[in-house]
């Protein structure tokens, strides 16, 4: 495969992830926002843009209104919503040899209908803007899985997937490590995750910190737990990188980052898990921005991969 394809398709899964996650976090803030009127808007807003990496505005209160033009609409970060479409669809179009037309007819329908979509969001509430990115998002993901062959260009694009997917589960996690195990702040990192459901039919209603922690970390059957996307990641990486004539350790740097990431939780005791818990999850973002620096230096044969934010969460 061509690089630039290669490389297209990784980013196409990047991106769609991010719009959709984005508009995840969103939607949940978003309601909280409208919704609870004992929370500060102007704090609540600041501490979402922290966990997305966007820097604030200074010496402007926010609300949810500039909150959702400054991460839904702009185009100015790289990290909106917006953004995250227009930069999918372009990858997607210079990549239409390796697409399916259905894939790429949805990120180009999708593109076109945002800025209607924007404008009777400002008039009537940001909910049917995010509920719109998550469906087509949704519908682009069951495309790719009912269209591509199972071959490197797929294995691509699902390692952009899983590499956002990490990226994004660990940002939340961060932004929640101080808060009390019995804070309603879970509650929100699992419906930002799209895991309250599943979550609460594994653990048959009971809420705390630790197991939050436990299933967004180290679940083996959740598709967006991070052990279930790093395993997924390093999956494509070993296909993508076979040698049979490799006997001893793995040759490709990505591949070696993600194994050991993925060691590190999958022998983790849970009850360890809370323990020096900020510190192990920036280690798995620093391996994020690494193994993506990594896979644009093998496959792509680019200059160091470039993190669409360089923020990252305090705790």
């Amino acid at each position: 495969m061509l690089a630039r394809n290669a490389e297209s398709l990784y980013w196409i899964g990047r991106y769609v992830e991010r719009a959709d996650d984005t508009a995840r976090i969103l939607d949940v803030s978003v309601h909280q926002l409208l919704e609870d009127a004992t929370v500060n808007p102007d704090a609540t807003s600041r501490q979402l843009l922290a966990v997305l990496g966007i820097e604030p505005p200074d010496g402007e209160s926010l609300d949810v209104w500039s909150l959702t033009e400054l991460v839904a609409y702009s185009g100015d970060h790289a990290g909106s919503i917006v953004a995250s479409v227009t930069s999918a669809r372009e990858n997607t179009r210079g990549a239409r040899e390796v697409v399916s037309t259905e894939m790429w007819e949805c990120l180009n329908a999708m593109w076109n209908a945002v800025p209607e979509r924007q404008r009777y969001a400002r008039q009537m509430g940001p909910h049917s803007f995010f509920q719109f990115v998550e469906e087509r998002a949704a519908m682009f993901a069951g495309l790719a899985d009912s269209t591509m062959s199972r071959d490197d260009g797929w294995r691509f694009l699902v390692l952009g997937r899983s590499v956002e997917r990490v990226d994004m589960i660990v940002r939340l996690l961060l932004s929640r490590v101080s808060d009390k195990a019995s804070s309603p702040g879970w509650v929100t990192v699992l419906r930002s995750a799209g895991a309250h459901d599943t979550y609460l039919r594994t653990y048959r209603g009971a809420l705390d910190a630790a197991r939050v922690v436990q299933f967004m970390l180290l679940d083996r059957l959740f598709p967006r737990s991070v052990f279930y996307s790093l395993r997924q990641a390093e999956a494509c990486l070993e296909q993508l990188d076979h040698q049979p004539d490799v006997r001893v350790g793995a040759r490709a740097e990505a591949l070696r980052l993600l194994g050991r990431a993925r060691s590190d939780l999958e022998f983790l005791r849970p009850a360890d898990l809370l323990e020096d818990l900020p510190r192990r999850l920036r280690r798995l973002q620093t391996t994020v921005r690494e193994v993506g620096e990594a896979v644009s230096q093998q496959y792509f044969h680019t200059a160091p991969w470039v993190a669409w934010t360089n923020a990252e969460v305090s705790s």
